[in-house]
């Protein structure tokens, strides 16, 4: 980290209305970075509310101990973190084939994402205003603010708007362009939902695959009635309406029916969920970060749907952006030129390991999927899951964070 000794940097930022598009992780820490400052927050989220549970999400390295120290929540999070231990490779009889230990999945620290947005939804409520079951229909920029029109909500004005609202971003379709321009799909799609625990888990999971598809059931809380399955599956490119749920149940049914081990208790639960989860995997890869007072940030930006530790990035960008404005004193033009510098490299290089989340669930070939289970056993010796650990930590780390005077003192 590099010191800046020059206390006048320390801006705040009292005259500044942000409007943040999205409450999921991204968007929460911004606004708990920006009101910090003294900045007048808005953050918009189309769900009614907070969205609870969710997967777990992890945070490695120092770079992501400085930023969530610096925003007063490491100790929290470690209060509420998961204690997730090891997850097993089982075959079609559950027999265990190979056991992953816990710092190879888990990182230094992981938390439900849903725990981590209330923990700083619960920071931020009095400071910030939460606009739930609303979404942004336009925006349209001038040289002194940007006007906003909503779904359901009076138009309003605003001098910055930041898209954090994630991979499908909205923001970014109406100020970047059409989703099809950015997004970039990896022949795997994901699904998830809660199911009985039956198996009796205690903060452990269990990963069975056959070619081209694979499920993971974890109980990651310790809760001895509710596990969670994890579905991934190769595919072509799908065409589907995110919002018919039971087109998609059917999706994900028709793709593992039969399935061995506990496939037919899954696909019974999946049949009775009303909260699925669902998405391809796939980046997003942008030319750019920010169009005049309009700036993406974290999933919207520079996502990944899993395997590119997304979360830490945003939450890296978010400090990011909020310091870069602090050292600015809220000149958008220098704060958001600085911002995409410094974070772009950054979350290419943590999206560059998320490629190979696919098959490395779901390998394509019997003989792929014992070959990936050599590779597991290798990684689980000592040494090498502490090598493989340095590795997974190089990219969380690769950053070379400022300091942000007022966001330590605030």
């Amino acid at each position: 980290m590099t010191k800046n000794t020059d206390q006048n940097t320390a801006k705040n930022l009292a005259h500044l209305s942000v409007l943040i598009s999205g409450a999921s992780v991204a968007g929460p820490a911004l606004a708990l970075n920006l009101a910090r400052l003294g900045a007048r927050v808005t953050v918009v989220e189309k769900a009614a509310g907070l969205r609870g549970g969710g997967f777990a999400v992890d945070f490695r390295g120092h770079v992501h101990r400085t930023v969530l120290t610096s925003m007063g929540i490491w100790d929290e999070i470690h209060a509420r973190q998961t204690h997730m231990g090891r997850q097993t490779v089982v075959d079609a009889d559950g027999s265990p084939r190979v056991d992953l230990p816990a710092e190879l999945m888990s990182g230094d620290v992981e938390i439900f994402r849903g725990d981590l947005a209330q923990i700083m939804y619960e920071r931020t409520r009095n400071d910030v205003e939460y606009v739930f079951g609303d979404s942004i229909a336009s925006v349209a920029q001038d040289p002194q603010g940007v006007d906003v029109t909503f779904d359901k909500g009076a138009p309003r004005r605003f001098d910055l708007v930041v898209g954090a609202d994630g991979l499908h971003s909205a923001t970014r379709r109406l100020v970047f362009g059409d989703e099809s321009r950015y997004l970039r799909f990896f022949d795997h799609y994901v699904a998830g939902f809660d199911v009985p625990n039956h198996l009796g888990l205690d903060r452990t999971g269990r990963v069975y695959s056959e070619p081209g598809r694979a499920f993971v059931i974890g109980n990651y809380d310790g809760d001895p009635d509710r596990a969670g399955a994890l579905l991934v599956f190769r595919s072509e490119e799908l065409s589907y309406d995110r919002r018919d749920l039971a087109a998609v149940k059917r999706i994900v049914m028709d793709r593992f029916a039969g399935m061995g081990w506990e496939g037919p208790a899954l696909l019974k639960a999946l049949d009775e969920t009303d909260d699925l989860y669902f998405d391809a995997i796939a980046q997003i890869h942008v030319d750019r970060l920010v169009e005049g007072r309009v700036a993406l940030l974290g999933d919207a930006g520079y996502g990944a749907t899993m395997g590119g530790m997304g979360t830490g990035v945003a939450i890296v960008g978010a400090y990011v952006l909020a310091g870069e404005l602090a050292l600015a004193d809220g000149d958008f033009r220098t704060a958001f030129a600085e911002y995409e510098s410094r974070i772009r490299d950054f979350a290419k290089g943590c999206q560059k390991i998320s490629g190979n989340a696919g098959p490395f669930f779901a390998p394509p070939t019997e003989r792929r999927i014992r070959s990936r289970d050599r590779m597991y056993r290798v990684l689980a010796s000592r040494p090498l899951a502490r090598f493989f650990k340095r590795m997974t930590e190089k990219a969380a780390t690769d950053i070379r964070l400022r300091e942000y005077p007022a966001l330590s003192r605030a």
